[in-house]
């Protein structure tokens, strides 16, 4: 990724790089690399738009590494300004930020700096497998939730959910606990109530709010924590954070686990005590049907004959 850093001479700061903000915060962690950088304080440093006549051949904002790779676009560039400011920092140890821009100006040395910033990481010869390290690092993360199901209707709610999460040295923990907060309520809408249901003609029944259920404020956790892990410092990235946007959507699988316990639960107290099959996302209607009992078993079982004609293919 690239970066374009410009010092004009009232002090302030204008940094562009070819990321994408779309809510994650990436835009703030970038003010905050910038000014943590320049050693100076964050409300002397603007944000340009995201435009390809400043940063050219940006590389997509996915994976979640676009504090990774523009952060350190952005740090190559300010290390650039801060070497040439150098020598105008020592000849006036006790002078500020504004005298050695001033200084440097005057100087006809250049304020404006292109940084490049890369993920180090192993190119893979899948032809002769090797070069194991694919990534550059890897992220971790728990979570347990508590749930409890109504063996009744097939509903569900999500008690409470504690979360641990290895996100290095967070640039910004507000920004990362959202983040966490908001993968995991995702991963969660995607193990319990997002189902596809496609007609046999081929006709998508579940392509829109109306009919595809996707998660809402009341589904949150009643009681939600999250920490982030101390200690786990990561020297791949900028300031030895991690990314932090994807990784914890999975965790939301905890949520559907803890389902098919509550529903193992039932079970057990119903004498029901060997295998069953049951499948994510776990809808109102795949917990019922677990949970056997004499309106269950009044549903009769799929022909096998072809006389019956199903509404939705399985996908």
């Amino acid at each position: 990724a690239g970066a374009l850093v410009h010092i004009y001479l009232d002090g302030s700061v204008l940094v562009s790089h070819g990321g994408m903000e779309m809510g994650q915060g990436l835009h703030t962690k970038i003010l905050q690399i910038a000014a943590r950088c320049l050693e100076i304080p964050v409300e002397m440093v603007n944000l340009h738009d995201t435009a390809t006549d400043k940063v050219p051949n940006a590389s997509p904002t996915a994976a979640s590494v676009g504090s990774d790779l523009n952060g350190l676009a952005v740090q190559d560039a300010c290390n650039k300004l801060m070497a040439r400011l150098a020598p105008f920092k020592k000849a006036n140890p006790t002078g500020k930020w504004l005298d050695w821009v001033t200084k440097a100006y005057v100087e006809r040395i250049s304020l404006s700096a292109t940084g490049f910033g890369i993920i180090h990481s192993e190119v893979v010869d899948y032809a002769k497998g090797k070069g194991a390290e694919l990534f550059g690092y890897c992220v971790y993360g728990v979570a347990c939730s508590e749930v409890e199901i109504d063996c009744m209707t097939g509903d569900h709610r999500l008690l409470r959910t504690d979360i641990v999460m290895d996100v290095g040295d967070s640039l910004n923990p507000a920004v990362d606990i959202g983040q966490i907060e908001g993968a995991f309520v995702q991963g969660y809408g995607m193990f319990t109530m997002e189902e596809l249901k496609v007609a046999p003609n081929g006709f998508w029944i579940t392509r829109g709010p109306g009919n595809y259920k996707i998660p809402s404020a009341d589904d949150a956790p009643r009681e939600f924590h999250v920490k982030m892990l101390k200690g786990s410092s990561n020297k791949k990235g900028i300031f030895s954070s991690k990314a932090v946007g994807e990784p914890p959507l999975f965790l939301g699988a905890s949520a559907a686990f803890a389902i098919r316990e509550a529903v193992k639960a039932y079970r057990t107290q119903h004498g029901l005590n060997g295998y069953f099959r049951f499948d994510s996302p776990a809808t109102p209607e795949r917990i019922r049907m677990a949970c056997v009992d004499q309106f269950t078993d009044k549903i009769p079982e799929l022909p096998n004959d072809n006389s019956f004609t199903p509404w939705t293919v399985q996908l």
